[in-house]
């Protein structure tokens, strides 16, 4: 198989979402899909089949579910795999497909190295601590190793241990606020409006799309613009500094906590490799090219002093068509990565561009002859043909 070359993906018509903050890629997959038609499927060998021959497939997770946590919203943990269910998956992928590491994939890119047909790349992204406690143990039981893409804010000396993601934390507070209309223009020359509903069954849903749209206007902020948005939105909402503090006890801790600089050389000694996943997490394609410049090249050179090696590889945030265009893809190859990666439209088969590579994004739905459909590619193409 030979190296990729570097050229853009065109975009496309898909959800703009990172794990299921968004509904539409469920709905994607009815019931009878997941309970008949993939483990009929799988039970039959077709999908294993259909597989032969194939040459390279990357899957995304998000984290393993930390022992002890207790899920109080299923859809923001959505993107969390059970520790069973990991395992469950290694130990398929071991068995029918070939597990290559990360620097077997770099070595392909650079044209030394050919890879072996049926390749499964194994990543993760956001940086979370539940990588480094829950996520890489299981990977070495299994004996594979995992390309982690971490923000390079937690190569900072500055970086405090307790943060978590700017996003994760405006959806806490918009889904916890007071019913109401709220207006904010104090983040930079961006103007928030929040209508926010009161009880009733669509509720949380109405927030949420509220929370999406406030996420794509605060990325068009730097990173110390949020913040300053994220206290003021809290003293607005009528919220003590430390309203939230029951989120940092034990297994909430390793669920929503950024990994720091020395959980990240951890890491690396326990065989794992380290990619970008930008500075501070925003949605590129709506940043000046000045700063989506500074989100893709700052956290590389942070990231390779922290721990020592080189970070070749980037994974975009968000990673779909929406929030990802040519731009950014330039700008990956211009910063000196090897590669980038979407977080979608994975499975073998797929076209391979070298800067918008594709992933299947395993969820903790994701059962595992659903699991083996993503990865065989029959998914992606029949999900195509529905339009």
């Amino acid at each position: 198989m030979s190296p990729l070359r570097p050229r853009p993906t065109p975009r496309q018509s898909l959800p703009a979402s990172e794990c299921l903050w968004s509904d539409q890629e469920v709905i994607v997959v009815s019931p009878i899909l997941k309970r008949v038609v993939y483990p009929a499927l799988a039970n039959s060998g077709y999908l294993r089949r259909r597989a032969q021959g194939g040459s390279f497939c990357t899957l995304t997770y998000h984290g393993v579910v930390p022992t002890g946590y207790e899920s109080r919203d299923p859809q923001q943990d959505g993107c969390l795999v059970s520790a069973e269910n990991f395992r469950a998956q290694l130990r398929l992928l071991k068995e029918v497909y070939r597990v290559v590491s990360p620097e077997d994939v770099r070595d392909w890119l650079a044209g030394g190295k050919e890879l072996p047909e049926r390749a499964i790349l194994l990543t993760c992204d956001d940086g979370l601590q539940n990588a480094l406690t829950d996520m890489a143990p299981i990977l070495q039981e299994e004996g594979v190793s995992c390309l982690f893409f971490v923000l390079g804010a937690s190569a900072k000396r500055s970086f405090d241990s307790s943060q978590v993601l700017w996003y994760e934390e405006l959806c806490w507070l918009l889904l916890a606020a007071p019913a109401g209309i709220y207006s904010f223009d104090s983040a930079d020359s961006v103007e928030l409006n929040f209508d926010l509903a009161d009880r009733g069954p669509g509720r949380a849903q109405q927030r949420r799309a509220v929370w999406w749209n406030a996420v794509r206007k605060l990325s068009r902020c730097d990173q110390l613009q949020r913040v300053s948005f994220l206290e003021l939105a809290r003293e607005r909402f009528g919220f003590s500094a430390d309203w939230n503090r029951e989120r940092w006890k034990g297994p909430q801790r390793r669920r929503f906590g950024l990994l720091d600089t020395e959980q990240l050389r951890q890491l690396v000694d326990m065989g794992m490799t380290i990619g970008s996943h930008t500075q501070s997490h925003p949605i590129l394609a709506e940043q000046s090219s000045e700063a989506a410049w500074r989100e893709v090249s700052e956290s590389r050179s942070l990231l390779e002093n922290a721990i020592g090696k080189p970070v070749w590889a980037l994974a975009y945030p968000f990673g779909d068509p929406a929030s990802v265009t040519a731009r950014e893809m330039l700008m990956a190859e211009q910063a000196g990565y090897q590669c980038a990666f979407m977080n979608v439209g994975g499975g073998f088969g797929a076209a391979l561009p070298r800067f918008g590579l594709p992933r299947v994004h395993v969820t903790a739905e994701m059962g595992l002859a659903e699991f083996e459909a993503h990865v065989s590619g029959f998914h992606r193409e029949f999900r195509a043909r529905l339009g």
